[in-house]
């Protein structure tokens, strides 16, 4: 799949790469609180989400006070 027309950034989310925002956005998460909801393990086992991009976005989570599902 061709990430060419993935915005580079989407909602509040922090910039992670478009093969990441791609998987999010097919997944319909598009906010921190919906990240929050998805335990780091299944954000990982999404094509395209790597350790780098959910390091990227528990960072962002900390840092609004929250953290992903347990």
């Amino acid at each position: 799949m061709s990430t060419r027309h993935v915005p580079a950034q989407i909602g509040d989310l922090p910039p992670i790469g478009r093969p990441a925002n791609g998987a999010l956005l097919e997944a319909g998460i598009t906010t921190l609180a919906q990240v929050a909801t998805h335990r780091r393990r299944d954000l990982l086992a999404m094509h395209g989400v790597g350790p780098k991009a959910v390091d990227l976005l528990a960072a962002a989570l900390a840092e609004q006070g929250l953290t992903f599902a347990s």
